[in-house]
């Protein structure tokens, strides 16, 4: 199978609470607390059909396996090592037949699919424009974190194209660009149901937002309360603990190198 470990260069982590290990790189683009976020946002149901744009590691797949019985997803990933680190992560957690990475632009996804294809499209995009911030010397992290060849409007016309009209469009996006995301979905014609935002604590500014888009249909917004990360002593939420698994002495995250 391609895309096994490199010695000194990988870790590999668990995430007990959806019994996962998960290779990650090292020094490239690790996932942060924001695609689980996203995958408890959303939802399918059993049988159900979902694709993430812009996999990584293929963590958002991984999660959604475990917590939707029974349905199946693609991860698509333009970046060739980290389709391999996601392909490898399917295989090692036992989900080959339920989860498939595809190595693919968002650009090329039409040609892939037909179109009103899948029950859930979730993604995690790139919220910095080319040329902007600070540049990253860890390989990988700046085609993570900056558009490169898609952007953001290409990532909503692709989840457009490939969800059904009785489906649902999931992204976490970063609130600055948030007006930016309300008008190309407007001019998309889909229809804003839910939005929620993350704070790193309950003073702070949100640094993330959370929203669902549904296409063919109107609806009103629903602004659900906010989601606090940590507490006052910077302690994890009860809410992000339960989602970590951290309750118990067996819980949250653990690392080992390989």
């Amino acid at each position: 199978m391609s895309g096994a470990p490199e010695e000194g260069t990988e870790t590999l982590d668990e995430l007990r609470a959806y019994d996962l290990k998960i290779l990650q790189q090292r020094d490239g683009y690790r996932f942060s607390l924001d695609p689980l976020l996203l995958c408890a946002f959303s939802c399918l149901t059993e049988g159900g059909r979902g694709i993430d744009l812009g996999t990584g590691s293929g963590i958002i797949p991984l999660v959604l396996a475990r917590r939707c019985p029974g349905s199946t997803f693609v991860g698509v990933e333009f970046q060739e090592r980290m389709a391999q680190l996601a392909e490898h992560n399917v295989h090692l957690n036992g989900l080959a037949e339920r989860i498939a990475i595809l190595r693919e632009d968002v650009l090329g996804l039409r040609r892939r699919f037909p179109v009103s294809s899948f029950d859930l499209v979730l993604s995690n995009p790139p919220y910095r424009r080319r040329g902007t911030g600070k540049i990253s010397p860890r390989a990988g992290r700046d085609d993570a974190r900056h558009e490169s060849t898609a952007t953001l409007a290409d990532f909503l016309e692709s989840a457009k194209y490939l969800v059904k009209p009785t489906g649902r469009i999931c992204f976490i996006y970063h609130p600055a660009r948030l007006p930016e995301l309300m008008a190309h979905a407007a001019r998309l014609k889909l229809a804003c149901l839910r939005l929620r935002l993350v704070h790193g604590t309950r003073t702070a500014p949100a640094r993330m937002a959370m929203v669902e888009f549904a296409k063919g249909r109107r609806g009103d917004l629903e602004v659900l309360p906010p989601l606090v990360v940590r507490n006052d002593d910077y302690t994890y939420s009860a809410e992000v603990a339960e989602l970590l698994g951290e309750y118990g002495p067996e819980g949250g995250y653990s690392t080992s190198e390989q």
